[in-house]
């Protein structure tokens, strides 16, 4: 983001830096992606091989919320 920031500064054509803003989002999703299939293969993993219905549940829950707010985070 300091990039887009001095883009600014710098009065660079709109265009060039919305495409460097795009660039940047593109690379946020594709981060929130890695996170999101990390924390599945570990904690919701883990939650799901528990012995406590509830735990389970609760990373259901959980996972419903993350995708009700974040939709698809715009990786792959």
């Amino acid at each position: 983001m300091a990039a887009v920031g001095r883009m600014i500064e710098e009065d660079k054509y709109c265009v060039d830096v919305l495409m460097q803003v795009r660039a940047a989002m593109a690379a946020l999703g594709k981060v929130g992606h890695i996170v999101l299939e990390n924390h599945m293969d570990t904690c919701v993993s883990a939650a799901f091989q528990a012995d406590d219905d509830a735990v389970r549940k609760e990373k259901i829950r959980e996972l419903m919320a993350v995708f009700a707010r974040y939709g698809n985070f715009g990786g792959r």
